[in-house]
């Protein structure tokens, strides 16, 4: 991984950099524990250190050079399975500036956008790197997975949790601080991006860039949190022209509790966490073929719905707001602007809901997003930047 992005293969220069998980423990590797609760601690490995719980402290030592699936003993007397964590387990319990994406959306991803080994990828942005790891395992080492993240705290936290996770750099992944739409096209040459992966307030603002990187067919699969998102990135993709008709879906994840004859679904599920929304790239020239299923008439601002509208961000006395069916003037265009953050909107082809929100509404908090602190971001860089020192 370096800062900017290479221009040669980027897999052929560290060969063996990906730690082979196989073996016994080894001094700097993250190992899960598991207490006879059933509860999971995660540590990483040092000579001469303890684990400490109010009930009694096991040494490192014990661990390091037991093979995979041991059980250990602390000075109490309780006993802990020791396994390395799945790629699963660790992304859950990793240390994160940005929200993760889940693994249940991780495995939706890598499978729905075929991604496969060899292929070069493009993701934006890279958050905590929970979604790269996952990508990274499926390209392989021969494969380029070049990410991009505005923020250089996040870049830095991301690197981090690849480099504890693998062991070292992985040789396929390049990760570049700054913005996806002016960065992209001095990276890689047109029509050379197998997929696109856009975790991203408003992946809508890329569709040229992208379009312009993609190879004929390629994949463009967003991860997005509302329906606000859903909906303005689905008609971003018909107006653009050049892709297949959107593809939209969630997945929801209920476990079940396994204890002798109460076999039954758990109290508590894996609910909405993203929307993903997929599309493949049109060959230069195509234009997009007509929908059979055409909208409602209005759907799209045309004729007298259009006139309403512009009625309504004008704010006329005249203006023929819809109602909610009891009476009450349904949210008009300046309302919408001002809940998602002010400014003025305005009347835009082929939106759902007739106006634009604003570009700078579109923010974590907006939608929903619980934002970390300054000071949090900054402790967790500082602590995957010392892990990282111990593994060079």
């Amino acid at each position: 991984m370096t800062d900017a992005a290479q221009s040669d293969h980027p897999g052929a220069d560290h060969p063996g950099a990906v730690r082979t998980r196989r073996g016994v423990f080894e001094v700097g590797e993250r190992v899960q524990l598991t207490d006879p609760k059933g509860r999971l601690h995660t540590i990483t490995l040092e000579a001469a250190r303890e684990f400490h719980t109010h009930r009694g402290f096991l040494k490192h030592d014990d661990i390091i050079g037991a093979p995979d699936g041991s059980v250990v003993t602390n000075t109490a007397g309780v006993e802990y399975l020791v396994l390395r964590p799945l790629l699963s387990d660790y992304v859950m319990s990793m240390p994160r500036g940005a929200a993760v994406v889940y693994p249940k959306d991780s495995g939706q991803i890598v499978q729905m956008a075929d991604i496969f080994p060899g292929a070069t990828v493009v993701e934006a942005g890279v958050g905590s790197g929970a979604l790269s790891m996952s990508l990274l395992r499926a390209i392989g080492e021969q494969g380029r997975l070049l990410s991009f993240e505005r923020r250089e705290d996040f870049a830095d936290i991301a690197r981090g949790n690849g480099r504890a996770f693998f062991g070292g750099d992985h040789p396929a992944w390049t990760v570049t601080v700054g913005d996806l739409v002016e960065t992209l096209p001095t990276v890689v040459p047109s029509g050379t991006v197998d997929r696109v992966v856009l975790d991203m307030l408003a992946p809508w603002e890329c569709l040229d860039a992208v379009s312009e990187a993609l190879i004929p067919g390629g994949v463009l699969i967003c991860y997005v949190a509302t329906t606000t998102q859903l909906s303005r990135v689905a008609e971003g993709i018909r107006a653009h022209g050049g892709f297949t008709e959107p593809t939209a879906w969630e997945s929801l994840v209920r476990g079940w509790h396994l204890e002798g004859l109460a076999v039954r679904p758990q109290h508590r599920m894996h609910g909405h966490t993203g929307f993903l929304i997929s599309t493949r790239r049109l060959a230069p020239g195509v234009d997009a073929p007509e929908r059979k299923r055409r909208p409602a008439k209005g759907a799209y601002g045309e004729s007298a719905g259009t006139a309403s509208a512009t009625a309504m961000v004008d704010g006329g006395p005249d203006a023929a707001a819809p109602t909610d069916g009891g009476g009450n003037g349904a949210l008009g265009a300046s309302d919408t602007a001002s809940v998602l953050g002010g400014g003025t909107a305005t009347v835009i082809p082929g939106s759902t809901a007739s106006t634009d929100i604003p570009a700078d509404a579109w923010t974590p908090e907006a939608l929903g997003e619980r934002v970390k602190s300054d000071k949090t971001i900054r402790r967790v860089r500082r602590s995957l930047a010392e892990t990282s020192d111990d593994l060079r």
